[in-house]
C-alpha cells in the first residue's frame, strides 16, 4: 500500500476548487452511511439533504470529479464512495504522528474513525519523561526528543498538534523540518508555517463563541416578539468600584476584552 510520504491527492493539479474540497467529506460520510445500509443509488436531491447542502451545489461538486448520474436512477453510491475516496487520498495509508498527549491527544488516540477513513496512527509523542513508554490507546507514548527520528522512520506526512498554545508553534516548526507538510491544529494559536505546508486550525472556543451568539439572537428576536412586551433598554450592571468608564475587570493577563481572543 502507498504511504503518504511519496503520494499526493490529485484535487488541486485537477483544479477542484477548495471549497468542493471542504464538502467531499460531507459527501463521503452521508454515502457511506448508504452504503452501509446497502442502498444501491441515490438521487442528488436525498444526498444533498443528508450532506446539508442544495441539489444544485452538489451537482456542481461532482461535476469536477466527472461524475453526472443517471437521469431517473440517481447516482452509484458504491462508485461515488471510491471516486470521492480516490481524490480526497483515502485509497492509500496516511501516517499520523499526534504530538501531545494530554486529554485531548489522548481521546484523538483512541478515536476508531481513523483507520476506517485511512489515517494509521503511527505514533504518539509528548515532552513528558513519565508519559514515555505509556500506552495509550494500545500504542506506547514515545517522548518529543524522539520526534524527527520518528516523523523519518515512519514516512509521516500529517502532523496533530494537541500541546499547550505557548509550545505549538515550536512544535510546529520541528515537524516542518522533519518534513511533515500537512497539520491539524487543536492548540488554540495560530500557526505560522512556509509556503507547500498545509495547516487546518479546529478551535472548539471559537465554535462554542460563535453558537454563543447565534443564540444571544435567537433570544433577543424571541424577546422582540413577544405581544405587548415592554421594549426597554437592556439593565447595564453597575461599574466596580474605582471604575472610570472603561471595564476594569481583571483576568489572570490583564484586562479581560469584551471578545475573547482565539
Amino acid at each position: 500500500m502507498a504511504t503518504g510520504r511519496t503520494h499526493r491527492p490529485a484535487t488541486r493539479s485537477r483544479g477542484i476548487p477548495e471549497a468542493t474540497v471542504a464538502r467531499l467529506p460531507l459527501y463521503l460520510r452521508a454515502l457511506t452511511a448508504l452504503s452501509e445500509r446497502s442502498v444501491p443509488t441515490v438521487s442528488s436531491e436525498e444526498l444533498a439533504a443528508a450532506a446539508g447542502v442544495n441539489s444544485a451545489k452538489l451537482r456542481k461538486d461532482f461535476s469536477y470529479l466527472g461524475s453526472y448520474g443517471t437521469r431517473g436512477v440517481g447516482y452509484d453510491v458504491e462508485y461515488l464512495v471510491y471516486q470521492i475516496s480516490r481524490e480526497l487520498g483515502l485509497t492509500q495509508d496516511w501516517p499520523v504522528v499526534i504530538v501531545g498527549i494530554g486529554n485531548l491527544g489522548a481521546a484523538l488516540a483512541g478515536y476508531g474513525g481513523f483507520a476506517s477513513r485511512g489515517f494509521r496512527v503511527a505514533a504518539l509523542i509528548d515532552a513528558d519523561p513519565a508519559m514515555t513508554g505509556r500506552p495509550v490507546a494500545g500504542i506506547p507514548v514515545q517522548h518529543s526528543d524522539d520526534l524527527e527520528r520518528i516523523v523519518e522512520d515512519d514516512g509521516v506526512s500529517i502532523g496533530v498538534i494537541a500541546t499547550p498554545a505557548g509550545v505549538a508553534q515550536q512544535v510546529c516548526d520541528r515537524l516542518v523540518a522533519a518534513g511533515v507538510t500537512s497539520i491539524l491544529n487543536f492548540a488554540p494559536t495560530v500557526l505560522s508555517v512556509p509556503d507547500g505546508v498545509d495547516v487546518r486550525k479546529v478551535d472548539l472556543s471559537i465554535e462554542l463563541q460563535i453558537l454563543a451568539f447565534h443564540e444571544q439572537r435567537k433570544a433577543g428576536e424571541d424577546a422582540g416578539a413577544d405581544d405587548g412586551a415592554e421594549h426597554t433598554p437592556a439593565a447595564v450592571p453597575p461599574a466596580p468600584r474605582g471604575a472610570t468608564g472603561t471595564d476594569s475587570r481583571k483576568g489572570p493577563d490583564g484586562d479581560v476584552p469584551a471578545v475573547m481572543p482565539a
